[in-house]
């Protein structure tokens, strides 16, 4: 299908989904009465792939109830379809997951009841709200990134204890000037999508938090410069001279003390559970992100996507805000695009 328009994307969704649609889209997306929500996002969705979902949906008994498209630009489309019917949540995502990977398009299976601002979201830095490992980088300046990207790499999916991995590393970056740090934090490429999510959730009255086993030294420097972020919690840097000494300030934020600190900072909000996300990519954010309204896995390994309760994988950080049945109308208003 080439570039669609709201109304040719709407025509499509009608035959294949005979529910309500508007010409145009609305201020806002209907509001949720299913008990479930799935969200499809594809660059450009064609008729094929709405089909074959209509047919996976019938073939379980999950009826849909509604529809709502929630962007419809020349590289996003989304669509939020409310799903009736008995599931089980872990079979039903797991099974989604497999059947997007089929049709080249994304699918994200959450309760209804979460599809709502959340008043606290909780973010990893390193290869979520930023596009790199910063102790990778610092290591590869430093001349032993080989030796620490692969204590990185086996860390992240699960095959060594975080917080040794990380004594591991710091060890070997003992020496690395402050100047140095100052320089490549410049250099850190934001993720797409990042600053727009993050003006975003400030825009509708939710605070933010980085729970990261990065470091603050580069956390508050995005705080500083590129993202609106209210908390920051990861690891201090040791310095000795104005060098680092290989050694660790603890406690070492990992997988279990970001779980804590997101109940912790959830408890000093008065904030239940299921008004906290959480998004992050690694083996060591699994725990965090299973604890509240959404886990969202962003680009993340697969044994972390198969885990996570939801996932974005081929669109911007921004992405997010479909789950929280924002459309681009409403978005674009809160942003003054």
């Amino acid at each position: 299908m080439d570039a669609v328009t709201y109304s040719s994307l709407a025509a499509l969704s009608q035959q294949v989904f005979p529910v309500s649609h508007t010409d145009n889209m609305p201020d806002s997306p209907a509001a949720v009465t299913a008990p479930w929500c799935l969200t499809l996002l594809a660059e450009c969705v064609q008729e094929a792939q709405l089909r074959q979902l209509k047919a996976f949906l019938d073939n379980r008994g999950w009826p849909v109830r509604g529809l709502d498209i929630l962007a419809c630009r020349p590289d996003c489309s989304a669509l939020r379809l409310q799903l009736d019917g008995e599931l089980d949540f872990h079979d039903a995502r797991l099974a989604l997951l497999e059947l997007a990977g089929e049709l080249g398009v994304e699918l994200t299976l959450q309760p209804g009841g979460t599809q709502r601002t959340p008043r606290l979201a909780c973010f990893d830095m390193d290869s979520t709200l930023i596009q790199a490992e910063v102790i990778d980088e610092l290591a590869k300046i430093a001349g032993v990134g080989d030796q620490v990207a692969e204590i990185t790499l086996a860390a992240m999916r699960g095959e060594l204890d975080f917080q040794q991995s990380f004594r591991k590393r710091m060890g070997l970056l003992k020496g690395f000037t402050e100047t140095s740090l100052a320089e490549i934090a410049p250099q850190l490429p934001v993720m797409p999508g990042a600053p727009r999510l993050l003006r975003a959730l400030r825009a509708l009255g939710c605070k933010t938090a980085i729970l990261s086993g990065g470091f603050t030294y580069f956390a508050n420097y995005l705080k500083d410069n590129h993202l609106a972020v209210d908390v920051i919690h990861a690891n201090q840097l040791e310095f000795d001279g104005g060098a680092l000494t290989g050694g660790v300030i603890d406690p070492i934020v990992d997988g279990a003390r970001k779980a804590s600190l997101l109940q912790e900072i959830a408890e000093e909000m008065h904030l239940s559970l299921e008004q906290v996300i959480a998004v992050g990519d690694g083996a060591n954010d699994l725990p965090m992100l299973s604890l509240g309204a959404l886990g969202i896995a962003f680009h993340a390994k697969p044994k972390v996507r198969a885990e996570a309760p939801q996932a974005i994988d081929g669109f911007g950080l921004d992405a997010a805000l479909y789950l929280f049945g924002l459309n681009d109308r409403q978005i674009g208003k809160l942003l003054g695009e």
